[in-house]
């Protein structure tokens, strides 16, 4: 028996449907040994869900998910093992999440051009009282007034460049999030790097500056790839040395790539970023010791 691993995951502080408490009891119900929480530029659910996940023998890996800006492009940065309380991260992410409400004042201005009223009130009442404000949120509120048949389409026609719905808007650099992330004794990981559209000049160009940087690995498994991504992905982790994540991206029910404990293996020519996290090492001697 081998351990399931899920390095990537959301709550409601960011733009997941359940609380903390509610996530962990979901792994745990779908069988989940190791739970990375990487809530959208916000670790204050780390702490919840950290009790909630030792009741239910859960290994919970403390972790985020920060929003980048690299070349004009939106990227995504996943840290993994972090210290939430590392004050540069903490200050960091603090900035990205006023940006945040900046940004969605300009997506409703947008769309209340187009006849769209309401927008920004509506998104923020399916976003956690104090929480962050995202693109996810204004997906639900399109979505359950009619404007659209689901989230996907909420993106494709209302939510990208050059529909009403876009606004230009600058995260944080590529090299502050990582080393926010490194600084804080955390691991920084290249979420999802298939949604991209980077095409192969920019994607060896990233993967340059994040080693130099200090990244660790990309997520190779993960819930928005295919398979032949999933060989794609491993052979660039290959190339520059880096380590290999895995992660469902799980939201909740009906707006995930995919439920939780379905991941596949890694690639057998990848090198796992939690290869020498004592933790799981711990982890899988209980199994073997449990399996005798």
């Amino acid at each position: 028996m081998s351990l399931t691993i899920d390095l990537h995951s959301h709550s409601n502080i960011s733009d997941g449907v359940l609380t903390p408490a509610e996530l962990i009891e979901h792994a745990a119900m779908h069988k989940v040994h190791v739970l990375a929480l990487t809530d959208h530029d916000d670790t204050s659910g780390l702490e919840i869900a950290a009790i909630e996940a030792k009741s239910w023998g859960v290994q919970l890996i403390n972790g985020v998910e920060i929003s980048v800006t690299w070349k004009k492009r939106t990227l995504h940065i996943v840290g993994l093992n972090i210290n939430p309380e590392y004050t540069p991260l903490k200050t960091g992410l603090e900035a990205i999440r006023t940006g945040r409400h900046v940004r969605a004042v300009g997506m409703a201005a947008g769309l209340d051009k187009v006849g769209i009223k309401g927008s920004l009130d509506g998104a923020y009442r399916y976003a956690q009282e104090g929480g962050i404000i995202s693109r996810t949120h204004f997906a639900r509120f399109l979505v359950n007034s009619g404007l659209a048949k689901d989230n996907k389409s909420v993106f494709k026609n209302f939510l990208v460049k050059g529909k009403p719905g876009y606004f230009e808007h600058e995260w944080a650099s590529l090299a502050d999030a990582v080393n926010w992330i490194v600084g804080s004794g955390g691991q920084a990981v290249i979420a999802h790097p298939g949604r991209y559209d980077l095409g192969r000049t920019n994607m060896l160009l990233l993967l340059e500056e994040f080693r130099a940087l200090g990244g660790s690995a990309i997520e190779v498994v993960t819930g928005s790839h295919t398979v032949d991504q999933y060989v794609e992905f491993a052979k660039y982790a290959h190339l520059f040395g880096l380590k290999a994540s895995q992660g469902s991206d799980y939201h909740g029910k009906g707006i995930s790539y995919m439920e939780m404990g379905r991941l596949p293996a890694l690639p057998s020519n990848c090198i796992p970023i939690w290869q020498d996290w004592p933790e799981i090492r711990a982890l899988e001697a209980m199994l073997i010791e449990d399996s005798r």
